[in-house]
């Protein structure tokens, strides 16, 4: 997860801005930039966001 930002909120941004113009789900893109979704996924909760994929965002 080195490629990706570190600051929670940054990541957020970056990672829902991905979701919304270049991926149809948290599973292609953790795929594609070679990211373990269960990191990712736990350092989003731990600012208070999950993964919702009806609308394939963290929220």
């Amino acid at each position: 997860m080195e490629n990706i930002p570190n600051d929670p909120f940054m990541l957020l941004s970056y990672v829902n801005t991905r979701l919304r113009d270049d991926y149809t789900s948290l599973d292609v893109l953790c795929d594609d930039l070679d990211i373990n979704r269960s990191e990712l996924e736990a350092k989003l909760h731990g600012a208070g966001f999950d993964y919702m994929p009806a609308i394939n965002q963290f929220r």
